[in-house]
């Protein structure tokens, strides 16, 4: 079932259910009035009828002629009973086991002098008339036709009100419920249009603050990084294919020149040593890929250890000078704090080693061996590495996508490498809860800051090292 038609019966239901509520109170209020008045009416007419036959000697011609006329004015069906009794003995001086009436009738009448009781559908009321020829109990009885009828005629008129009601509260749900979803509908409509060829297009919002306004602007920010998503993968793509294809282009040119006439052994041996070089870079570019690659593996946890930022950045240097004897690294040690624990990070040593020499080996590379400035920073919440160079800087709108893979600003394609460095860093740091920040001026160098949360604030925190 649609959730229009849902919300179109629920609605129908309870309006339903309070139209019967409200129509059974008036029906069964009404009835109260209207049996109530055929009482009244009856106690008068027992009253009159008392008056009319045991009165005759006590009152005037003239009243008594009044009182004969209002006697004469009966309710249809009226019954008229009259039976001595003794109030004293409580009990009837007629033989009353034909009348067909309760012993709590009567005893009511002698109690209150007055009693009231319906039979099937006549109504009966009695009173205890004392007279100067002794005590009766009068009774008088009558059908309620009129109240009956008017009784009938309300239930007609409920029920055919009820039933009207359904119907419109059916039409008016179903109106409303259409126009409240039609938002809806068009977020639909509109989202079908969407697929991966024109993931530019959006949901339209509004500036109202409603749910459906929140539901289709978060749907354009998943739109976002989808859009954003592919892009990347495309970029991706493009670039490893023509990273992929150079090296390989050199070693089958290579190979067909040196197979296309006999050549000396020197000639040879320079030709093995070309497709050797460029099987190198080929080899280097698949590991890298396998290392950006295998940080992105999915239901892979580590469990993470603390780890001291400096000490950490020492071996980075040890091991960046084996490999690069003339960089000019340098590590500011000046803003150590002087807890030790601030220094403590939680993360995968071999991890963070591979991003912070991917880091330096990036600031030695583009400042062509100048003079880096590493600093440590550390406080209760965060320790963070700040990496400055001197090389030839980024271009400011390159700034955003040189942590996507494969990209290159264009002052860097003179340099070794295929720009898997920096977003395999980044992308490490960002699983271990850290942020890389970058600042940078063409022709002056760039800044490359790091942090990570403090080890006290994420004690034994298991990092999940997934797709990001």
């Amino acid at each position: 079932m649609k959730i229009r038609d849902k919300i179109t019966l629920i609605f129908t239901l309870l309006t339903g259910s309070l139209l019967l509520f409200i129509f059974i109170f008036i029906y069964f209020f009404s009835y109260r009035y209207a049996e109530n008045e055929s009482y009244l009416r009856l106690r008068d007419r027992t009253r009159i009828a008392a008056q009319a036959y045991l009165e005759r000697d006590e009152l005037s011609a003239v009243a008594y002629d009044r009182l004969l006329t209002q006697h004469q004015q009966i309710i249809p069906g009226e019954k008229e009973l009259i039976l001595p009794v003794d109030t004293t003995q409580r009990e009837l001086l007629y033989d009353a086991s034909a009348l067909n009436y309760p012993d709590e009738f009567f005893n009511r009448i002698f109690e209150q002098h007055y009693g009231q009781i319906k039979i099937g559908s006549v109504y009966h009321t009695g009173i205890l008339y004392p007279d100067n020829s002794g005590n009766y109990i009068v009774i008088v009885s009558a059908r309620d036709q009129a109240g009956s009828a008017e009784m009938r005629r309300l239930l007609n008129i409920l029920i055919l009100s009820f039933l009207l009601g359904l119907v419109l509260t059916y039409f008016v749900g179903t109106f409303y419920s259409d126009r409240v979803l039609r938002p809806i509908s068009a977020i639909t409509d509109r989202a079908n249009e969407i697929s991966a060829t024109n993931l530019h297009l959006r949901l339209l919002t509004s500036n109202t603050k409603d749910e459906l306004n929140e539901l289709a602007t978060t749907f354009n920010h998943m739109l976002d990084r989808l859009e954003t998503s592919f892009e990347t993968q495309n970029n991706f793509i493009n670039n490893a294919s023509h990273e992929l294809r150079n090296p390989l282009t050199a070693i089958l040119g290579e190979t067909e020149i040196a197979l296309n006439k006999d050549r000396s052994g020197g000639e040879y041996r320079q030709s093995l040593e070309t497709v050797q070089n460029e099987a190198q870079r080929l080899d280097l570019l698949v590991k890298s890929l396998l290392k950006l690659a295998q940080t992105g593996l999915e239901d892979k946890r580590l469990i993470i250890a603390p780890l001291r930022i400096d000490e950490l950045l020492i071996q980075v240097k040890q091991q960046l000078d084996t490999v690069q004897p003339g960089n000019q690294v340098k590590i500011d040690f000046s803003g150590l704090p002087e807890e030790s624990d601030y220094l403590l990070v939680q993360g995968n040593e071999s991890l963070l080693t591979v991003a912070l020499n991917n880091i330096l080996d990036n600031a030695c590379k583009f400042s062509e061996n100048q003079e880096v400035i590493v600093r440590i920073r550390a406080g209760k919440k965060s320790a963070s590495i700040e990496v400055s160079d001197r090389g030839v800087g980024i271009p400011e709108e390159d700034i955003r996508k040189i942590t996507e893979p494969f990209y290159r600003a264009d002052n860097a394609r003179a340099f070794r490498g295929f720009g898997v460095g920096l977003p395999l860093a980044s992308k490490i740091i960002k699983i271990h809860g850290g942020t890389t920040n970058i600042t940078s001026r063409v022709g002056q160098g760039t800044q490359v800051t790091v942090e990570f949360p403090n080890y006290r604030l994420h004690n034994r925190r298991k990092i999940d090292v997934s797709i990001i």
